[in-house]
């Protein structure tokens, strides 16, 4: 859905709030107190989660979070405070201590805050693709379908256990500011997983589904975006592979990574080490910095010539994805690498200021009504070659080397330089075939000589979307949610070690 989209899908007893009260409170306090720039968000989460092992129901939560927050810009220095009820008595009790808070910072010398420029957009809507509300699907059909799945699995020989989860989030948002802007939206994503424990000769391995969250309904359940009967039938072979398959040979082999692998060392080396917050120190603290830097722009080798990564906020059921930020900004699409030459950060209204941008590219995320926006992931996708092979092609034209399926275990420095990455299943490539499945198989990296090995990209027929929906940043920490997409890749020569603590056999 666009801009253009009413109101129609958005939460009834959401809209029943006292948005227009509370808006006129904090609007009218904040100019009488003498900030600069004032907004208020009103957002009710709603999250729903169920869990089953082997079958049967083992926890199942359904939770409401529902508040109000205040950000003001005062003599140069941010303030912000939030509160749980939407009146507006208490709203106003909200500016109150949200000057309050920037007086206090600029007394201990915060540094001034400039916020970018951004148009006004008045009484604008906008939700999120959902044919099928998971919140309205009664608890017992979902249970049934999920039990449905782990029955399924539970009938191959190879599988001792299996569980089956599904979280579904839906966010419900108001923003409003002094500038005039007055924005309106909801937005869906559902997860399912499935996990299933396999045993064999005293062996044992675990085996997940691929398919990932999405800003999708119910619909996904049932197949509208990803084939869960085929994954599921899949699987049990799959298993008994993974279980037989020997360690990993040390040394160094060609890599093709498959877009449901892939897609977790765009977000850790690419997504995260182009945002400009770090990039301008603010999270080196706690969630490390960036080895990037401002002048780096238009200069820094970060890949090879097959390399251009954009960041997305508009990608249909990309999870990231959403009308206007949380400091009302439009969102829209740009280029943080170019042909392998990193042209541009992520930004919120501050951090584009910093780095003399004329506007934000509308990364500001807040997880709640009592968090602060902060600049988090847009949708960050390796994008395909236009006439590129298809996977089979691009396996064919290897010779001694590795096909990665999935993400697994993952570690980066703090710089997002140094990383290491193993994936769910393995298998050995000879001769252009694909071989046998491998066991702990990790490789490491430098992050700009991992991009620099980049020597075949798949072309659109190889393009898929995944991500992840908790990914934490901030202090207090805070859960957002971003979609990776990608095509199958190859790259060249990379370093790879046995974890299994096995040795070859």
């Amino acid at each position: 859905m666009t801009a253009a989209d009413t109101a129609a899908g958005i939460e009834p007893s959401f809209l029943a709030l006292p948005l227009a009260e509370v808006t006129d409170a904090v609007l009218g306090e904040a100019r009488r107190l003498g900030a600069r720039h004032a907004a208020v968000r009103v957002v009710r989460n709603r999250a729903r989660r169920l869990l089953l092992h082997d079958g049967r129901l083992r926890g199942s939560r359904d939770d409401t979070e529902l508040g109000l927050s205040v950000g003001v810009l005062h003599e140069g220095a941010r303030g912000f405070a939030a509160v749980p009820e939407v009146d507006p008595a208490a709203a106003v009790d909200a500016v109150g201590r949200a000057v309050q808070v920037a007086r206090v910072c600029r007394e201990v010398g915060a540094e001034p805050v400039e916020l970018a420029p951004e148009p006004v957009y008045a009484d604008r809507r906008w939700t999120s693709h959902c044919r099928v509300d998971p919140f309205a699907v009664p608890e017992a059909d979902a249970v049934a379908l999920l039990a449905d799945w782990s029955r399924g699995l539970l009938a191959a020989p190879v599988v001792r256990h299996v569980l089956a989860k599904v979280s579904a989030v839906r966010e419900t948002t108001w923003y409003a500011d002094t500038a005039g802007t007055s924005v309106l939206q909801q937005r869906v994503r559902v997860h399912p997983q499935v996990l299933a424990v396999g045993a064999a000769g005293g062996t044992t391995a675990t085996l997940r589904t691929l398919g990932p969250p999405t800003g999708r309904g119910w619909e996904y359940l049932h197949g509208s975006g990803w084939d869960w009967a085929a994954e599921l039938a899949e699987m049990p072979d799959q298993l008994a592979g993974k279980l037989r398959a020997r360690p990993v040979r040390p040394g160094r082999y060609d890599l093709v990574t498959a877009p449901s692998h892939l897609w977790l060392t765009i977000h850790e080396s690419v997504g995260h080490a182009t945002e400009a917050d770090r990039a301008l120190g603010h999270e080196i603290g706690y969630a490390g910095g960036t080895f990037a830097t401002p002048a780096d722009v238009d200069t820094l080798r970060y890949g090879s010539e097959l390399m251009t990564v954009t960041a997305d906020r508009t990608d249909p059921h990309g999870l990231a994805t959403v009308g206007w930020d949380d400091e009302g900004v439009a969102t829209g699409a740009w280029t943080l690498v170019r042909d392998g030459v990193l042209t541009g950060f992520q930004t919120d209204r501050h951090t584009a200021v910093r780095l003399g941008a004329a506007r934000s590219t509308g990364c500001a995320y807040a997880e709640s009504a009592e968090h602060v926006p902060i600049s988090r992931l847009p949708n960050v996708s390796l994008r395909p070659a236009p006439d590129g092979p298809d996977t089979a092609a691009l396996i064919g034209g290897v010779t001694d080397g590795i096909f990665l399926v999935g993400s697994d275990s993952w570690s980066i420095d703090t710089q997002r330089r140094r990383f290491q990455f193993t994936a769910q299943l393995a298998y050995r490539i000879r001769h252009g075939r694909l071989g046998e499945q491998l066991s702990g198989v990790a490789y490491q990296a430098d992050t700009t000589d991992f991009w620099g090995s980049l020597v075949g990209l798949g072309g659109p027929g190889t393009y898929r979307c995944f991500g992840a929906d908790l990914c934490g940043k901030g202090q207090p920490v805070q859960a957002a949610a971003a979609s990776h997409g990608a095509p199958t890749a190859v790259f060249r020569g990379v370093r790879v070690v046995d974890t299994s603590g096995e040795g070859p056999r």
